[in-house]
């Protein structure tokens, strides 16, 4: 038995017009994953319990990063908060990457999940001495898009 480590898991930030992929590593303390299975629950006249059905998800990734000035993924976030950007000014690409996935034999290609996500920005904070941090959510636009992702050319292949 395996288990996957933090470090099995890359995060890429699309940004521009025709994305260009900038891998969310340097700054990054921490970049979840959070689901948010929305349930929609019923009980019906024979039963005294109820019954549970998943009927969406409201998936959201948020993160912690040091605001450090030559992180082009790092920037991209702080420059959303920064200028106070909305709507599609505010919306970015990104890649979730299972590094512990390969699905070709030259070893740079492995599984993944493209989002469309609104970046919203909730602190730019650093107390005298220390390192800035920007922080807050990425939400879901939509649909992932299943696929693959070279890790040498950076480049997301869809299923």
């Amino acid at each position: 038995m395996e288990t996957v480590l933090r470090n099995q898991i890359a995060d890429y930030l699309g940004i521009g017009e025709t994305p260009t992929y900038a891998l969310m590593g340097v700054g990054f303390n921490t970049l979840d994953e959070n689901p948010n299975a929305q349930t929609d629950s019923k009980t019906y006249i024979h039963q005294k319990s109820q019954t549970s059905q998943i009927k969406s998800y409201q998936t959201q990734f948020p993160f912690d990063t040091d605001l450090i000035a030559d992180e082009t993924a790092v920037t991209a976030l702080y420059d959303i908060g920064r200028n106070q950007k909305t709507g599609a000014d505010a919306e970015l690409e990104y890649v979730r990457v299972e590094l512990f996935k390969p699905t070709g034999a030259e070893g740079t290609t492995f599984e993944a999940r493209k989002f469309k996500v609104a970046v919203a920005v909730s602190g730019i904070a650093g107390a005298g001495g220390e390192t800035v941090k920007v922080t807050g959510t990425l939400y879901a636009v939509g649909d992932a898009v299943k696929g693959t992702f070279d890790t040498s050319t950076k480049t997301f292949t869809a299923e």
